[in-house]
């Protein structure tokens, strides 16, 4: 080798870069390759039970039916009741006219009826118009409370003082002041009445014994 060669630097070896790849290219080579298994399986939704949607139809088919039967006898006891009580009103007011003819008969004297033709045809007047009312009340529901001697019964007495009796057990009626009424067995007007109670029996005084 000459001198001349051994001067010349030697050359570095080329390095070949790589080929740029296409987008075309990228995609053929995409194709052929198999896409990759999704490992998660998808829930498939489950089929709802046919027996288990007809037992909740048949639940709400008997709800709505019940619901139904309800509202139909609620409506039938309040048509009832308004007719049963539709006179309430007019019956309270007529109460004190019945307490007026009933006060005007225990006031007149029955010896004056004996000896006196116009008072005796006056109390029957009242009578027999005592007679037309109760008979109106009764047709239309309306009873009469006399509680005397009975056991006094909050629902229907009205309790104005109570009264010592020996003769009568405690709480029994022993005076009537107003006698009370009923509408088909809802109160019109409270009795008003005295209760018995008991009597007191008489304390002994303690003796002090001074002898010596």
């Amino acid at each position: 080798m000459s001198e001349q060669d051994k001067s010349q630097p030697e050359e570095s070896p080329k390095t070949e870069e790589p080929e740029e790849t296409t987008d075309a290219q990228a995609a053929d080579a995409t194709e052929g390759t198999p896409p990759a298994e999704d490992h998660e399986a998808e829930a498939v939704p489950e089929e709802p039970d046919p027996a288990i949607e007809i037992a909740a139809l048949n639940d709400k088919l008997l709800r709505a039916l019940a619901d139904g039967e309800n509202i139909r006898r609620r409506a039938k006891k309040e048509r009832e009741d308004t007719a049963k009580y539709a006179i309430a009103n007019f019956a309270r007011d007529m109460l004190s006219v019945a307490d007026n003819l009933r006060r005007a008969l225990e006031a007149a004297p029955e010896e004056n009826e004996a000896s006196d033709e116009a008072a005796k045809a006056l109390a029957d007047g009242v009578r027999l118009t005592e007679r037309e009312i109760t008979s109106a009340f009764d047709r239309h529901g309306i009873e009469r409370i006399d509680p005397m001697g009975e056991k006094f019964n909050h629902d229907f007495h009205e309790a104005m003082f109570e009264m010592p009796s020996a003769d009568a057990e405690p709480g029994t009626v022993v005076q009537v002041f107003e006698v009370g009424y009923v509408l088909n067995q809802r109160l019109l007007r409270a009795a008003k009445v005295a209760v018995a109670k008991a009597t007191e029996e008489p304390t002994e005084h303690e003796h002090v014994d001074t002898t010596v």
